[in-house]
């Protein structure tokens, strides 16, 4: 179950968790302070020897190493990582070639390096298309292999006397073996983090760790319309964790599919205590499908079982589904859509425009409901393009007869641009997070609908 408000992208291959972010994080601001450090150490050192093209490859790889940290410091790791080992491959081969040339007095050790750099590669390159992650660790191995094997080496007036590479080679083979320890255990950690929440995970199941949150939508009078009902699993020591910590493990391991049902009758049974209140009785709830739950050969049955054993009111119930859904399987998604959809369940294509967009399956589904991304809502006053789209989606919902919801709303001018567009409901901040059952019970609508309101009247329609 693809739980929206806090999803990485759904048919991901690894996990992209809060987690693993850190750890590449924390890796490239290891590597890139080391790459400032050895670069200013040695930059000295050959400075005083006046080797000033040695001076300028150290200034460069501390240029290298500073532009690291400042990717990093930006979030742009996928940059800071490639960067990070471009730059100090091709350091640590010239530096081994020309400068570290063994003898029979001094071996090598400038090539250790290598061994750090060969497990920071398989980190930082998680989710990176094959040839690259293979590619840049097995390119480390041979060099490695070759500089460890063989006295090659090019004999310039630059090359270290020994004196100097007996010196030199302590300090090389201690940074290099702590370089190579703490990757080592960030990449025992990062790989064994799966394991571990996958048990976690199972435990969570059988101890009922799992709530339903509900954020609210309103249309565009003011009156609250219905719910999305949003995942959270209560973790006894981390507290409240949002899905994008666990939801693509739950997807590669299978739970997804029991915890996709706790989710569907959860959500059915809300709907049949909100029927017994006036206030409530009227609203819909949608709840998200995950590719793997819409491909099972008994999801239909499953679906229609759920809502009979708790005594939903189907045409309340609603399923959002992703446009990742239609990549493959176009066909069999359609007819259990189909199959759904006569006996009263509705259907919301969420993320609209983020995916694979094409009016050729678009007007074939049987649609409720498009849903406007947040990502284009949130720059929709300051993006030129972000507005486009947004017109263009309502447009095109408009003509198919379908309702247009922009999740995401967190500001009045957000609220106003969408509406004076034809935009028919809304969800976000601006009205409320998503809440736990009981306090979305508790939440007074006359504050809602005097929010929308107001925005109503600063509008122009």
């Amino acid at each position: 179950m693809r739980m929206s408000k806090d999803k990485p992208a759904e048919g991901a291959v690894l996990i992209q968790s809060g987690t693993h972010r850190r750890r590449v994080q924390w890796m490239l601001w290891m590597g890139g302070s080391l790459m400032v450090l050895i670069g200013l150490v040695w930059g000295i050192f050959f400075g005083f020897r006046g080797d000033w093209v040695i001076v300028a490859m150290d200034g460069a790889m501390v240029l290298c190493g500073v532009l690291v940290l400042v990717l990093t410091q930006r979030a742009q790791t996928r940059s800071a990582s490639l960067l990070m080992l471009g730059s100090l491959f091709l350091v640590i081969c010239i530096v081994a070639a020309v400068l570290d040339v063994p003898s029979a007095q001094v071996p090598r050790s400038t090539h250790h390096y290598l061994l750090a750099l060969l497990v920071c590669s398989f980190v930082l390159l998680r989710g990176e298309s094959r040839w690259l992650y293979h590619g840049i660790p097995l390119l480390c191995f041979a060099a490695f292999l070759v500089f460890s094997s063989t006295q090659m080496g090019i004999l310039t007036p630059y090359a270290l006397p020994d004196g100097v590479r007996t010196a030199g080679s302590w300090i090389t083979n201690a940074f290099a073996l702590l370089a190579l320890y703490a990757s080592l255990h960030i990449m025992q950690n990062d790989f064994s983090a799966p394991i571990a929440m996958e048990t976690e995970l199972r435990q969570a199941l059988a101890g009922n760790q799992f709530l339903l949150y509900y954020q609210p939508q309103v249309d565009a009078d003011g009156r609250m319309m219905g719910a999305e009902a949003l995942l959270r699993w209560q973790h006894p020591a981390r507290g409240l964790v949002l899905p994008n910590e666990f939801i693509l493990l739950a997807e590669q391991t299978g739970l997804i599919l029991p915890l996709g049902h706790w989710a569907l009758q959860t959500a059915c049974e809300q709907l049949v205590s909100w029927s017994t209140r006036p206030a409530t009785a009227g609203l819909t709830l949608a709840v998200n499908v995950s590719a793997r739950q819409l491909r099972q050969p008994d999801f239909v049955s499953m679906v229609l079982s759920t809502v009979a054993q708790t005594g939903a009111n189907p045409t309340r119930l609603k399923l959002e589904i992703t446009e990742s859904l239609l990549v493959n399987d176009v066909e069999d998604t359609i007819a259990t859509m189909a199959a759904l959809k006569t006996h009263g369940v509705g259907f919301s294509l969420d993320d609209f425009g983020t995916g694979y967009s094409s009016l050729s399956y678009l007007k074939r589904l049987p649609l409720d409901q498009l849903k406007i991304d947040r990502s284009f809502v949130h720059d929709v006053l300051t993006g030129t393009n972000d507005a486009a789209i947004v017109d263009t989606v309502i447009a095109l919902g408009q003509s198919l007869g379908l309702t247009v919801i922009a999740e995401g709303v967190e500001t009045e001018g957000q609220r106003e641009f969408l509406a004076r567009h034809g935009c028919q409901a809304f969800q976000g901040y601006l009205f409320s997070r998503a809440l736990p059952a009981a306090e979305f019970d508790a939440l007074d609508m006359r504050k809602v609908n005097a929010t929308v309101l107001r925005v109503v009247r600063n509008s122009r329609y």
